[in-house]
């Protein structure tokens, strides 16, 4: 980055930060770098491509600049390329109003941490926001009815019992999948699970609706690949909907790894994955 100043740096990352500032279930890195002209003059050199690389030189310059935001305790990067920016982030931010300043005091708790192989950071972030798009992509092109047999698969991972999936091509209504904690259902409670593919963020009204159809006894999972707006997320946390878990692709996903040695053949076969290792970064 040698012909970028700090303080130009430091201007590129204001911009990364104004766009996580009211995200706060984060953004996925390739959106906030799309969405980094639409906040901040970049130069020529700057929307250039250098010629050992595929991308703009201004994505590879904040992707190396937000190493040492990550190292200060700045900013999150999960391991699907979402970022987040931290509360600490928001008081630098504050206290540092000179970009300049801000990526200087980033930069010496970066060297305190000493962080040795940043190369090697980025290769593991690129590698898995890459890993990630594949997987969504995947799973979002899968039809419907295929994806109502993967979410029912991840509950008999789980330990569950599945004792019924709406047939496909039917109007299903509010319910697509029933499942319970015994094989015979005869303990408490019932699963009533439904699922939302290709479709729209879910919103607080959604899951108004999902939650009047439940019993006294039935406990409620939304499944919506298309995830839940801010407010149905903030409404979900409420006490008065203790009784339902929403589940976005991300949290879906987590699952699945998390159980995924409870799992069927046929179940891998619906989403095949494969492991594979990197040099971990060392502090």
């Amino acid at each position: 980055m040698a012909d970028i100043t700090l303080n130009r740096i430091g201007e590129l990352l204001r911009s990364v930060f104004e766009l996580l500032w009211n995200q706060p279930e984060g953004l996925p890195a390739r959106e906030i770098l799309a969405l980094v002209p639409e906040v901040t003059r970049l130069t020529p050199y700057e929307q250039a491509y250098s010629p050992s690389s595929s991308i703009p030189r201004y994505e590879r310059i904040i992707r190396l600049a937000t190493i040492p935001l990550v190292r200060a305790g700045w900013l999150i990067k999960n391991n699907k390329g979402r970022w987040y920016i931290t509360e600490e982030g928001r008081q630098a931010c504050r206290k540092f109003t000179n970009a300049q300043e801000l990526y200087r005091e980033a930069l010496r708790a970066y060297e305190e941490r000493r962080l040795s192989a940043p190369a090697v950071v980025m290769t593991v972030e690129e590698a898995e926001e890459k890993a990630w798009e594949q997987i969504q992509k995947f799973i979002q092109e899968t039809k419907s009815d295929e994806f109502h047999g993967l979410v029912a698969d991840l509950l008999q991972g789980m330990g569950y019992y599945v004792t019924w999936i709406a047939p496909p091509g039917k109007d299903r209504g509010h319910i697509d999948i029933l499942a319970h904690v015994d094989p015979i259902g005869a303990k408490s409670p019932r699963i009533i699970v439904q699922v939302k593919h290709k479709g729209q963020a879910i919103t607080i009204e959604g899951l108004k609706t999902f939650l009047s159809i439940l019993g006294a006894n039935d406990f409620g999972l939304f499944v919506s690949t298309g995830g839940f707006t801010g407010e149905a997320r903030e409404e979900a946390r409420r006490e008065s909907f203790s009784r339902v878990t929403i589940l976005d692709l991300e949290g879906l996903f987590d699952l699945w790894i998390k159980h995924y040695t409870g799992l069927t053949t046929q179940a891998r076969d619906r989403l095949p994955l494969k492991s594979v290792f990197f040099l971990s970064p060392s502090d």
